[in-house]
């Protein structure tokens, strides 16, 4: 197509590369929000729902482990549940773009920003 401009026709194929994945960080950003993973604490006893943005969208608590003396322990497993939540978010983030990124012909380690 750009025969004879030297590297000008590659600089069009990577601009051309630039702008799909712009497009598709744009549209993997929307399907981030809809994907849902659960963390679970204590055997499951709770349980949060993150989005894969990191986003919590709700807690699940067993009633049985409702008990005034254990209030600590049960503010431990919500924190857990919690940072579970966002880990798996954080690497199914990771995943959907190390998907997109290799789909594009990039290195599959490459690190974008979100």
């Amino acid at each position: 197509m750009f025969k004879g401009l030297g590297g000008l026709g590659d600089m069009a194929g990577m601009m051309k590369k630039a702008q799909e994945m712009q497009t598709k960080m744009g549209e993997m950003q929307e399907e981030l929000h809809n994907i849902m993973v659960v963390g679970e604490a204590g055997a499951g006893l709770v349980k949060a729902t993150a989005s894969a943005k990191g986003d919590l969208k709700s807690l699940d608590i067993d009633p049985s482990i409702f008990n005034s003396d254990d209030k600590e322990v049960v503010e431990d497993l919500i924190l857990a549940a919690v940072k579970d939540a966002q880990a798996k978010a954080a690497e199914r983030a990771q995943a959907e773009m190390a998907q997109l990124t290799e789909g594009l012909g990039l290195p599959k380690d490459m690190k974008l920003p979100f």
